[in-house]
């Protein structure tokens, strides 16, 4: 692996005024690294939210943790891919040793380190996916992409996808139960989707209507009022939280993943989760398996829903500053080609 200390990636470093683009050094790998080149990434809402300053990160820093990419070289021989392989990796690299990762709560290592949040400055430069090349460290999960899921589809698998998919655990059984989802970005429509395929009656609200009408092309519905068994929040807003814990039917679940900003306090009124037998909890990130069940799952609805169609033509990566904002219209995720 030495001969790659010699190699230059292409990389954008967010600096905290912008964008600015770098050859960085690729380190020699060590037992069970990846070096990965990645072929496209997808925008994900929490980076908007960093370089708008909603969200606190290390800076300066490499942003990006939707991606796809292609496995580049292999550090030892523990790794359980192969130079060649496509693939999707997780957000967080975990331990495997402590309390939490035990436990089976890797997404909460107590040592975690995440694509795309690493400090540009410490020993890890090439940490997120807006650059040519990447480096995953072991204890990073990934999972190989069928030849059938296209790369703009298995991008969102590493952080939206993934999340759905612990959401929906967290939910319990759905079939036939009644879902308001809260939040029709790429998080809520995704979960309109999986829902829908495991049979449950999905309604969906959004602030912006055209999100809610994309919504129905996968399998979701607007929101006519009335009680509800499962409630999912992706907006992170506590007006729609509490809306939506106040439609809870007798033993309903609330679940949280949209708050992963500072917000106002929400009001719980204990007496009523407890003669309603209501159950409030909230997901955070998502285990390896999750990220095996996402692109399970883009795998199996690949001809069901339009998944290709709400990511935006990517854009190069000298081109990456224009794509750091909003989506375009009718789009819920824009994307960059390094």
């Amino acid at each position: 692996m030495d001969s790659l200390a010699t190699r230059l990636s292409r990389t954008a470093v967010w600096t905290g005024a912008g964008v600015e683009l770098r050859d960085v050094e690729i380190p020699a790998l060590t037992d069970g690294d990846l070096l990965v080149r990645v072929r496209l990434a997808t925008i994900c809402g929490s980076d908007l939210h960093t370089v708008t300053g909603r969200r606190s990160a290390a800076c300066p820093s490499v942003l990006g943790h939707e991606a796809v990419g292609v496995v580049e070289a292999v550090g030892g021989e523990t790794a359980a891919v192969s130079v060649g392989d496509r693939i999707v990796w997780s957000v967080t690299v975990a331990c495997g040793r402590c309390e939490r990762c035990r436990a089976g709560r890797t997404a909460k290592c107590a040592t975690v380190r995440k694509v795309g949040h690493e400090p540009f400055e410490g020993d890890w430069a090439l940490s997120g996916s807006y650059a040519e090349y990447i480096v995953l460290p072991a204890g990073t999960a990934v999972v190989r992409v069928p030849d059938t899921i296209p790369d703009a589809v298995a991008a969102p698998a590493a952080c939206a996808t993934a999340t759905v998919m612990a959401t929906l655990e967290a939910a319990g059984p759905l079939l036939r139960r009644r879902v308001l989802v809260c939040g029709a970005g790429m998080l809520g429509v995704t979960a309109a989707a999986a829902c829908a395929e495991a049979g449950a009656r999905v309604r969906i609200t959004d602030l912006h209507p055209g999100r809610v009408d994309l919504a129905h092309r996968f399998g979701g519905v607007g929101d006519a009022g009335g009680t509800v068994d499962v409630v999912l929040d992706f907006s992170g807003s506590s007006d729609a939280i509490a809306q939506g814990l106040g439609r809870l039917d007798i033993g309903g679940v609330l679940v949280l993943a949209g708050s992963v900003a500072p917000g106002p306090a929400l009001t719980v009124d204990p007496e009523t989760v407890v003669r309603r037998h209501l159950t409030i909890t909230g997901v955070h990130n998502y285990e390896p398996k999750h990220l095996q069940q996402a692109v399970d799952f883009l795998e199996r609805t690949g001809a069901v829903f339009p998944w290709a169609d709400v990511v935006s033509s990517p854009v190069e990566l000298d081109e990456l500053h224009y794509v750091l904002a909003a989506p375009p219209t009718g789009m819920l995720r824009s994307s960059v080609t390094p």
